[in-house]
């Protein structure tokens, strides 16, 4: 029971990082403007994420525009954008992968072929937080040279934004959750792997045969 329990934690939390994978490639607030040196007090604040860029204005007004061409992307961008969307189909097959192995359905018969059900649908959980923590490595390691370098202009120079770290965050969630999975879906297999066995006592009747209700 513990580890049916246990097993459904881990499932909420593998979708919650999936959701949490979603939210941060729709988000284009992967790079931000940083307020340095003259760029102290500015009149806007430029978002830049996979899809679109954005113009924040002092008023609050917004405008976006989604990117023109797609080979003319960075490569980090061009792989943010494979990578999230991997992530995204795949989470969605760890999902039904692992409700359909879990302890708590009746898809499958109780057994190894269930546990082991449940084994891939944690594997692919952690197959995606590794996967998506390579853009967000990425960018973050692009952003942090940038910063740092004389030779980069102040104003062309960016921070990291919330959806990297609502991107690390699902990352933690996926690993964590998969994690969780694998685990005690080795613990059901333990249990399981001796099972009990019962025999009703077989009786003889007055004429000397065995009562059919013995076989029943």
């Amino acid at each position: 029971m513990t580890s049916a329990a246990l097993e459904i934690l881990g499932l909420g939390l593998g979708i919650l990082g999936w959701v949490g994978v979603i939210l941060a490639c729709g988000l284009p607030m992967w790079q931000v403007s940083a307020f340095i040196d003259v760029n102290i007090v500015v009149a806007q604040t430029i978002w830049e994420g996979l899809w679109m860029n954005c113009v924040v204005q002092s008023t609050g007004q917004m405008q976006c525009k989604v990117y023109d061409s797609i080979l003319a992307l960075p490569a980090e961008v061009q792989a943010g954008r494979a990578l999230t969307v991997i992530v995204a189909l795949l989470g969605l097959v760890a999902l039904m992968v692992t409700v359909v192995g879990a302890q708590c359905t009746n898809c499958i018969r109780p057994g190894k072929v269930k546990s082991r059900i449940v084994v891939a649908g944690g594997a692919i959980y952690i197959l995606c937080g590794v996967l998506v923590l390579v853009p967000l490595c990425w960018f973050a390691n692009i952003v942090i040279s940038d910063f740092y370098d004389p030779t980069v202009p102040p104003s062309k120079k960016r921070e990291m934004g919330a959806a990297l770290y609502i991107g690390w965050a699902a990352t933690a969630l996926l690993l964590f959750g998969g994690c969780l999975i694998c685990c005690c879906s080795c613990s059901q297999r333990d249990e399981t792997s001796f099972p009990v066995k019962y025999s009703a006592p077989r009786r003889a009747t007055s004429n000397g045969e065995y009562d059919k209700k013995n076989y029943v």
